[in-house]
């Protein structure tokens, strides 16, 4: 399951959360996604990470089957547009980064590799 919160105005791109989700973490994990803007992100990275930057994603595995992850939208669209691609691209991409970092996986090859897997699973 995972609950979705808003903490930003604007269109957020419609992409198959959920199914993503259950995809990479199973159909037992909870997950709360919160999709958020510049200030937020940051406050969390240096509360929790010791880190001053804007994040573009960030995510805290809470238990076995279950996990927060904050989606900064702001820092997604600027990243689409410096990158010239879509910022729902962007935002996929992005979502199953956090979702892969969830699973338990760091930064490597691999984790890139099941990326690409998964978004080309859902048609990204």
């Amino acid at each position: 399951m995972v609950d979705i919160t808003r903490t930003v105005r604007g269109s957020i791109p419609r992409l198959p959360f959920e199914d993503m989700a259950r995809h990479v973490l199973g159909t037992t994990y909870e997950l709360s996604l919160v999709i958020c803007g510049d200030k937020l992100a940051q406050r969390i990275n240096s509360e929790y990470r010791k880190k001053t930057y804007y994040p573009n994603v960030l995510s805290f595995p809470l238990a076995k089957n279950e996990g927060e992850m904050f989606l900064n939208i702001r820092k997604a669209e600027r990243e689409a547009h410096s990158l010239g691609v879509s910022v729902r691209e962007r935002t996929a991409l992005l979502y199953v980064h956090g979702l892969w970092h969830l699973k338990g996986h760091d930064h490597s090859d691999t984790m890139e590799k099941r990326e690409r897997e998964t978004l080309r699973a859902f048609g990204l």
